[in-house]
């Protein structure tokens, strides 16, 4: 009682000011009939399951901290929160009345638990998620996709947040909407987009007919060029992405499938809808190999009709998934190293997949769920590492169903904390306080929170200062590391490093890594060659095409069909005749889906060149697909 009364009033002291101009915060409102006991955090601690060895305290928690719906962290191992009071329940328009806001939690003492509070910012709406750097903080309240400036990093935005893109359309449905900010390892701020609505965004004033139109996808932004640009459509309710130590993008979904491989220019299977190419034939299937219920026996929506089966437990709690981490901290036993963890909404637990290769691509394999909780009260609904490798949950803390359509509970919330055994201090305090030369060393430390921590800075430096002796040691020191670097991961490490930081790397330096022994690096330069939605050189183009008539790895080859997107008409028959050629993957579930997805928009154009590959392809889907686009011109 003593503590909590302490942390109050070190969280009143803690709490700044808001936005230039801000109107108080109003006071949240419950709309939930309460029907089932609201238990203390101590009471649902004891109800919760963790493997041997695991421990899990309460970070923060009500009245603290409510309705949090996204995190993030800083350079300085601080956990800023995002809250969302303006949470509607279903087919009822929002409170325009409440606001939304964002918190920074800091654990001065070590002690796993809060004992600094920061209000950041209290005047938002529909706010589902943040991101901080590059001198301020990102944060999507659709229709806004907004950036609050603090240059000087001092807790208070230096004036009103700027909108940078707008049209993010809202369905009444909290969660469909526009959320998911989060740093990409290569320099692009990435984010998600629910299936309930059709969003055409752009910059502020830009006319309706030159807006990006999208629905259920993965998208991203670059934060110092200002491009937009979409990477990946379909599925359903995409609410959680990470990348492995590879750089391969993954992200968790509802209802029709839970894990998807996220590779630029794919079309997924939707739960309902279409895409908006009608040519595109056949979609692509999650990867995971497994659902989490009993798919066999009932339908998704039994659970919130009839509640969970047995069977349906044991697959793994039900279909809604919340929030994702591929675990790649230093705290958890290696045997948890590169999993795919999730929260499962109705099941109240934390799955577990393994991410192993298959084909092309990769299939995500059934693992023991990780944590389960019976307090009914627990909602997980994001899932992080943070620098020591520990482990933190956010507990929207509802007894609800996800669409809210019995009311929101809008004073509770919870943040959790598990560590395996004894959990060392961080290794390193304030990022921004070291050198250009030692964020650049960091890419080498055993821990990947410091690698992408360090690489956002590194990124931002270039942006903000001129060029020093130590960026120029830096570079140094990175080019060494990819080259003369035993493990792969560093080497990709600085590569993804040099890439966003000034000057990039030189199309010549990435021409040279497609002939790497490495085959993770030959993807990375086909994926570097071919980014930034730009047109590759001619040379590179030869380039790519004469690794695809050498490649014999299949996740190469999948990548040389991503760059097929971005190739001129005309260019695109060459190396898609060489990828389409081979017997090896001509039944591949998804690399004959990805050529076709590159080509099509060629087809009608030159039927010539399209029906010499139709000759030349081994592979059936390309026969069937390029006749049927000619016809139906």
């Amino acid at each position: 009682m003593i503590r909590n009364l302490i942390i109050l009033l070190l969280a009143l002291v803690a709490t700044k000011g808001s936005a230039i101009g801000s109107q108080p915060f109003p006071q949240p409102h419950n709309t939930q009939e309460i029907t089932t006991p609201f238990l203390s955090a101590e009471e649902a601690i004891k109800g919760i399951n963790l493997p041997e060895g695991f421990t899990i305290n309460l970070f923060a928690g009500e009245p603290h901290v409510n309705q949090p719906i996204a995190m993030t962290w800083d350079a300085r191992g601080r956990l800023w929160v995002a809250e969302c009071y303006t949470y509607a329940k279903s087919g009822i328009k929002f409170d325009t009345n409440l606001r939304d806001r964002i918190l920074i939690f800091e654990d001065t003492n070590q002690d796993g638990r809060f004992d600094k509070r920061t209000v950041f910012w209290d005047q938002a709406q529909r706010l589902t998620s943040i991101a901080v750097g590059h001198g301020g903080v990102w944060a999507t309240c659709a229709p806004n996709f907004l950036f609050i400036p603090d240059k000087n990093g001092d807790d208070v935005p230096d004036g009103d947040p700027v909108i940078l893109l707008d049209g993010w359309e809202g369905n009444p449905i909290g969660h469909n909407i526009v959320n998911g900010l989060k740093w990409g390892i290569d320099g692009w701020l990435y984010g998600r987009h629910g299936i309930t609505t059709t969003s055409h965004v752009g910059t502020p004033g830009t006319p309706q007919e030159e807006r990006r139109k999208l629905r259920c996808s993965i998208w991203r932004y670059h934060p110092i060029r200002h491009s937009f640009e979409v990477v990946c459509e379909g599925t359903t309710n995409p609410w959680g992405h990470d990348w492995d130590e590879h750089g391969q993008l993954f992200f968790i979904n509802t209802v029709i499938g839970h894990l998807w491989h996220g590779v630029p220019g794919a079309y997924f299977k939707r739960m309902h809808g279409q895409h908006f190419n009608k040519h595109l034939y056949e979609l692509i299937d999650q990867t995971a190999d497994h659902y989490h219920w009993d798919k066999g026996k009932e339908h998704w929506a039994d659970l919130k009709r009839k509640g969970m089966t047995t069977s349906t437990d044991q697959a793994g709690g039900g279909h809604a998934h919340c929030g994702m981490m591929i675990y790649q901290g230093q705290n958890w036993p290696t045997h948890y190293q590169g999993k795919v963890f999730t929260a499962n909404l109705h099941g109240r637990r934390i799955n577990c997949d393994r991410l192993q290769r298959k084909g092309t691509g990769y299939t995500g394999k059934h693992e023991p769920d990780f944590m389960k909780i019976t307090d009914p009260w627990f909602r997980g609904v994001e899932i992080d590492y943070g620098p020591s490798g520990e482990v933190y949950i956010l507990d929207w803390s509802d007894i609800g169903e996800c669409h809210e359509n019995d009311g929101v509970h809008r004073t509770s919330g919870r943040i959790y904390r598990i560590i395996h055994g004894k959990l060392q201090k961080p290794k390193f305090g304030d990022l921004r306080k070291m050198s250009t030369l030692e964020l650049a060393h960091l890419q080498a430390d055993g821990n990947e929170w410091y690698a992408r921590k360090a690489r956002l800075i590194l990124q931002e430096r270039g942006n903000q200062t001129e060029p020093t002796p130590s960026e120029g040691k830096a570079r140094e020191f990175l080019l060494r590391t990819l080259t003369e670097h035993e493990d792969v991961r560093i080497k990709l490490r600085a590569l993804w490093t040099l890439h966003t930081m000034r000057g990039g790397l030189s199309e010549n330096m990435l021409q040279k890594l497609l002939d790497h022994e490495e085959e993770h690096l030959r993807l990375w330069a086909t994926r570097l060659l071919a980014d930034d939605g730009k047109t590759p050189s001619n040379q590179s183009i030869d380039a790519m095409t004469r690794l695809a008539r050498k490649e014999s790895s299949g996740l190469v080859q999948l990548y040389l069909a991503s760059a097929l997107r971005n190739f001129p008409s005309e260019k695109k028959w060459q190396l898609a005749t060489q990828l389409a050629s081979k017997e090896a993957f001509a039944e591949d579930p998804v690399l004959p889906l990805m050529i076709w997805y590159g080509i099509e928009p060629a087809v009608v154009g030159n039927p010539a060149k399209a029906l010499q590959l139709v000759r030349a392809t081994k592979m059936p889907k390309l026969r069937q697909f390029i006749p049927r686009r000619l016809a139906a011109n």
